[in-house]
């Protein structure tokens, strides 16, 4: 009798483990708004779905209650299809940043960096964008530091085009990715229209999109950029982010696909496959981290940013972060 009950319960719980992925995809589905054309790709989302499960456990044991994963938006893509949408290419380049020396916005020494420090607070950083289903992660972290540095040359704080950017920059692949250098020289060259004025649809209608570029309606200009830090070094970043404005970083976010807050501590390598912004530091707390602004709508995340702990070149941060100067 023992044993036939023990069989009966084993079986139950055989039930509820392969009920369990079932009932949290239709909620999934439900939540997203997901929609399947084929009994095969549903098939296929799922079992990417039910396998993400899997790291999302593993990742919450191994974050010790830092971070939070779970269940977004990209949990029925597999690790690769998932990767393919970033869109960061490496440069090929030895560019080292344009020739123009600006004066710092303020001064500050390693020294007496402040403990907290938020461009946020400051008015200068423009509310979080989502790129959609393109690799265009570039143009946005580009344009966003753009944006900033033009509002602390002096000018109104306005939101401007990454799909200029996307469409227009011939020497980067659109939705196929680029990298940072090469979006800054573009933007050098032919400053940037407003979102309002060529508003962004790669992620939805289209994919790179046709060329529209009007240099009369330009309404922003950068005059350099150049990288925060040759060295990895962190401090060095602290301190031309206070003197400069926000960065734009390039960073490895393969295990952001689940981030759902607190602090990543581990499990992020430095493969560099995605460009994002950082806006400023907390030091207050016993695991001091950066504040960075993603571009995958503000359903993601905190609010669309991601904390990362400093000091340690996490997620590859301090491998390619880079400050822009706006024209005055």
């Amino acid at each position: 009798m023992k044993t036939f009950a023990a069989f009966v319960l084993l079986g139950l719980i055989a039930v509820s483990l392969a009920a369990r992925p079932h009932a949290e995809f239709a909620q999934f589905m439900r939540k997203y708004n997901k929609v399947y054309n084929s009994r095969e790709e549903f098939q296929n989302r799922f079992q990417a779905f039910s396998e993400n499960l899997i790291t999302i456990e593993r990742l919450n044991r191994e974050a010790n209650g830092r971070a939070t994963f779970g269940i977004t938006e990209f949990a029925d893509l597999t690790q690769e299809e998932f990767t393919q949408i970033h869109g960061y290419v490496a440069s090929t380049s030895n560019s080292k940043g344009s020739a123009v020396k600006a004066e710092p916005i303020q001064q500050v020494t390693a020294s007496s960096l402040p403990t907290t420090w938020d461009w946020r607070s400051k008015g200068a950083v423009t509310p979080v964008k989502n790129q959609g289903q393109c690799g265009s992660c570039w143009a946005f972290s580009a344009t966003e530091g753009s944006e900033s540095a033009w509002f602390l040359a002096g000018h109104t704080l306005t939101e401007l085009s990454p799909q200029e950017v996307v469409s227009c920059d011939n020497k980067c692949s659109g939705c196929n990715g680029c990298d940072l250098p090469e979006a800054f020289t573009y933007i050098e060259q032919a400053g940037l229209e407003s979102e309002a004025e060529y508003p962004y649809t790669s992620g939805t209608t289209e994919q790179n999109g046709v060329c529209k570029y009007s240099s009369s309606e330009v309404v922003a200009y950068i005059s350099s950029w150049n990288y925060a830090t040759k060295d990895k070094n962190e401090t060095e970043m602290q301190v031309n982010m206070y003197q400069y404005g926000p960065l734009s970083v390039c960073v490895d976010a393969e295990t952001w696909q689940f981030y759902k807050g607190g602090i990543v501590t581990s499990n992020c390598g430095t493969r560099l496959d995605h460009c994002v912004q950082a806006v400023g530091w907390n030091q207050s707390t016993s695991t001091p981290y950066w504040i960075v602004r993603n571009s995958w709508g503000v359903t993601w995340g905190e609010q669309g940013y991601i904390y990362i702990e400093m000091f340690k070149n996490l997620c590859g941060i301090a491998q390619e972060a880079t400050y822009v100067i706006g024209k005055k």
